[in-house]
């Protein structure tokens, strides 16, 4: 038997990215002052985490001003809803996993 940590999606791994898609997961969109207040990070922070859940095509950034001031939304892809099912999937997997007693291991 292959161990559940093997399904672990490495991308969404990472405590903060982690965060960022469980947030985003529970809604369409966020804007993202909200978003990093939510998670407690700063903005610098978030921007790094959002430019590398953007490059794997999990996070959509949609930016548009509203009056004078330019505002950023994010919102998960598809394939970013996908990949944070499937890490859960493994996460729960990996917590009632019992080793000791599967007799293939």
């Amino acid at each position: 038997m292959t161990h559940p940590r093997k399904s672990l999606d490495t991308v969404i791994h990472a405590p903060v990215r982690f965060s960022i898609a469980a947030a985003l997961a529970s809604v369409d969109e966020a804007d993202f002052k909200t978003l990093r207040d939510a998670i407690e990070i700063t903005d610098s922070a978030l921007s790094k985490q959002i430019s590398l859940l953007e490059q794997a095509d999990y996070v959509k950034v949609r930016k548009a001003f509203v009056g004078k001031r330019s505002r950023t939304w994010l919102s998960l892809t598809p394939k970013g809803r996908n990949a944070f099912s499937h890490h859960l999937a493994a996460l729960r997997e990996i917590a009632s996993w019992d080793p000791l007693s599967d007799p293939e291991s």
